[in-house]
């Protein structure tokens, strides 16, 4: 298992757009994923999951992983999250 954390910058937090495109990055992973933010756990390859979680922008946002390319999975969910800018 491995844990990340990480302070959410995007413009307007993890909104639809950019919580679809976390979901897509997680799915490409065989790993278990799970996002934490403010005590509460969700399965970041479930967009409703995502959405429920409400992540606005400065808020810490833990990343959870377990399974063969746990490594991987958080290093990629961790660039789009420091490298990917998504405004409307």
């Amino acid at each position: 298992m491995i844990k990340d954390v990480i302070k959410l910058e995007f413009k307007n937090g993890l909104e639809a757009r950019p919580a679809a495109l976390f979901v897509q990055i997680a799915s490409k992973y065989e790993s278990h994923i799970t996002i934490v933010v403010n005590e509460k756990q969700v399965n970041a390859k479930s967009i409703m999951g995502m959405m429920s979680l409400g992540a606005i922008r400065g808020q810490n946002i833990e990343i959870v992983a377990d399974g063969e390319d746990e490594e991987e999975a958080v290093s990629a969910l961790m660039k789009f999250l420091t490298t990917q800018e998504v405004t409307e």
